[in-house]
């Protein structure tokens, strides 16, 4: 037995829906610009490959979680996302095998410090303090693939305080779940606890404390987050 100068920290898992289970996560890597009208209201083409960038595993927080209103930044955007679960290991893998490789589906709220990404990209230095603090990756519980199927259409929306902001459709996904295990695996050799956030449409916009953010993908279930007070 291996021991260690410090308390091993906990393992980082999201919830499993119906099951007393968790999934043990292992990495987050997220999908930029992935909808056609979110990449155009950030004056993007939305023609460009999918990029990726990450976030730490101990960032996911569960639905139904209260979330202090994170430091450095006075204009905090919501994001809300697919997140494909891998829950077998892949090194460049095939389009047409991708989906194997998925063990399930949730619901994710990428939560971005926003000014903080605009005085990164103008200064072109990486926005990882943007995207990759405490508690930025809330994800719902997630369902099995064998219970939900690979979800290819389906509304996906976000409402803060009840007024719905982002609502669009899984097929207007650039590209598809299958390309977007397929392209990150290029890069990566992905492993089982590997979660992917799969992009946001369009309508992103500002949280404050006191809102409560909630969401959800038809087919694969919903998500409720609360905003406090700053620590």
């Amino acid at each position: 037995m291996t021991d260690f100068v410090l308390p091993s920290p906990a393992i980082a898992s999201v919830a499993v829906a119906g099951s007393p289970e968790r999934f043990a996560v292992r990495r987050i890597f997220c999908v930029g610009r992935n909808y056609a009208a979110h990449a155009r209201e950030f004056g993007n083409d939305e023609r460009d490959p999918p990029f990726f960038f990450t976030k730490p595993a101990d960032a996911v927080v569960d639905s139904g979680a209260t979330i202090p209103y994170p430091p450095l930044t006075a204009n905090l955007h919501h994001e809300i996302e697919l997140v494909a679960a891998i829950g077998k290991a892949g090194f460049r893998i095939p389009r047409d095998k991708a989906l194997d490789h998925v063990w399930g589906y949730g619901v994710g709220i990428d939560l971005t410090r926003r000014d903080l990404q605009d005085e990164a990209k103008k200064a072109a230095r990486p926005w990882d303090w943007s995207k990759a603090f405490d508690r930025s990756a809330p994800c719902s519980p997630l369902t099995s693939a064998q219970q939900s199927g690979h979800p290819q259409k389906g509304r996906i929306w976000l409402a803060v305080n009840g007024k719905v902001r982002q609502d669009a459709d899984l097929a207007e996904l650039i590209w598809p779940i299958s390309d977007i295990v397929s392209i990150c695996s290029e890069a990566v050799e992905l492993e089982p606890g590997d979660l992917i956030f799969t992009g946001t449409p369009a309508g992103v916009g500002a949280v404050r404390a006191g809102d409560t953010m909630t969401g959800g993908v038809d087919g694969i279930g919903t998500i409720e987050i609360t905003i406090g007070q700053p620590k």
